[in-house]
């Protein structure tokens, strides 16, 4: 008996059970991000809120990346990979369940407040999984392995805008000021009821996280020799970013997620708008919303065989550049050719973000958790770029404030053809 065979085919058995265990982590983190798309517009018509000030949903959110992404790698460090998704679990669940009292309350810098713990759990998340899945494998399969565990995060974030639109946003939203025209007992209903409409999506959040983190407790998850454990993340930040590959694929990054939430988080209102979706509702708005993370999905698993095949580098700069000319048109047509070059950009999405965290984190060996830190700070680019987007819908209209994330885009072609080869 070959026993040297059994003992691989135990051990490729094993890594994929865990990249089906972990990818579960992926699908929750792009289910809660996406709700954020649906809390703008509920938020922004509740408290009458500018697009600056809606926009500080997002910047809240995306900013807990780069505050806590370092103390998160240090997490990493200290307790290995498993312990730290028990742990990112553990504190988004506090978050979610910190929508109850905010929403009673009614007031919207505490629903800020439930956002910064949320993102914090996530950010462990990021900086725990994404190494953890580019590291279960060949290095050569990296960007394709973890091209395919997001494909479950589009997933969440499919199903995110369904489930959002019917429980957040089936209600007719109200501002303070018609709140004030209304009889006192009619008034305290409608909070109720809006109350309530953001409680319980919270809670149902809360409950699965906490049995998805008793679930990643109980699995035996391998451990990654060389990447994790004593010695891992001993490099420092400085070490990591002096690679110009990681320092060029965390401004990556930042364009990317910046570009991405900038757009979806207009998306309700853009496509509900009377030149675009020509008297569609915001919740009729939500089915295309669906639609957008879903190109994001197909894209993902289509894209995860293409990258078996074709270059990542290549591919990503052939992506980058398809989104630009699909933005072009979002911003120079109207009706149904803006409804669907918008919409269609989420197919094009899907690579980006899977691939540049793969070529940020190649042959780092062990200033992988470093570098993962540092990718993952960069997504603080979902805080800075939708609100100068939200500022420039607010001076110049809605439909000209998708030229910023064209600018994006065009970087992330620049790192796809340049910047993302290793110099080791």
């Amino acid at each position: 008996m070959d026993t040297s065979a059994a003992v691989r085919g135990r051990h490729v058995q094993g890594t994929g059970m865990a990249l089906g265990v972990v990818t579960a982590i992926f699908f929750m983190w792009g289910f809660i991000t996406c709700l954020n798309d649906i809390l703008i517009p509920h938020l922004k018509a509740s408290f009458a809120l500018t697009w600056v000030q809606a926009m500080l949903i997002q910047s809240t959110f995306f900013g807990a990346y780069f505050l806590m992404s370092v103390p998160a790698g240090r997490l990493v460090a200290a307790l290995g990979y498993k312990r730290s998704i028990v742990a990112g679990l553990g504190i988004a669940g506090v978050g979610a369940l910190l929508f109850w009292p905010a929403a009673a309350a009614h007031v919207y810098g505490l629903f800020l407040g439930a956002l910064f713990v949320l993102a914090t759990g996530i950010t462990v998340l990021q900086v725990a999984a994404n190494p953890y899945v580019a590291l279960l494998g060949p290095e050569q399969t990296s960007s394709s392995r973890l091209t395919l565990a997001q494909s479950m995060n589009s997933l969440g974030t499919t199903v995110a805008p369904l489930v959002g639109g019917l429980l957040i946003l089936s209600a007719e939203p109200r501002t303070e000021a018609q709140l004030a025209l209304l009889p006192q007992a009619e008034a305290l209903a409608y909070r109720a009821a809006e109350a309530q409409s953001v409680q319980l999506p919270y809670l149902g959040l809360a409950i699965v996280l906490a049995l998805l983190a008793m679930a990643i407790w109980m699995f035996r998850l391998p451990a990654i020799p060389g990447a994790e454990g004593e010695g891992a993340g001993k490099g420092g930040l400085r070490e990591a970013f002096a690679h110009r590959h990681v320092r060029l694929g965390v401004l990556a990054i930042f364009c990317y997620v910046g570009a991405e939430v900038s757009i979806g988080s207009v998306l309700v209102n853009f496509l509900s708008s009377p030149g675009i979706g020509q008297g569609m509702s915001e919740q009729q708005a939500t089915h295309y919303v669906s639609l957008y993370w879903g190109g994001a999905l197909v894209g993902r698993l289509v894209g995860a065989l293409l990258l078996t095949r074709i270059e990542a580098r290549r591919l990503l700069g052939m992506f980058a550049v398809a989104v630009m000319a699909l933005l072009a048109l979002t911003v120079l047509t109207s009706g149904d050719l803006a409804k669907w070059s918008v919409v269609s950009i989420g197919l094009f999405n899907s690579i980006m973000f899977p691939t540049i965290f793969a070529l940020g984190i190649a042959r780092m060996g062990k200033l992988t958790g470093q570098a993962s830190s540092l990718l993952v700070m960069a997504i603080v680019g979902g805080a800075l770029v939708p609100p100068a987007m939200g500022w420039i819908a607010d001076h110049h209209g809605l439909q000209l404030s998708f030229l910023l994330p064209v600018l994006c885009y065009l970087y992330i072609a620049f790192y796809a053809w340049r910047g993302a080869k290793p110099r080791i």
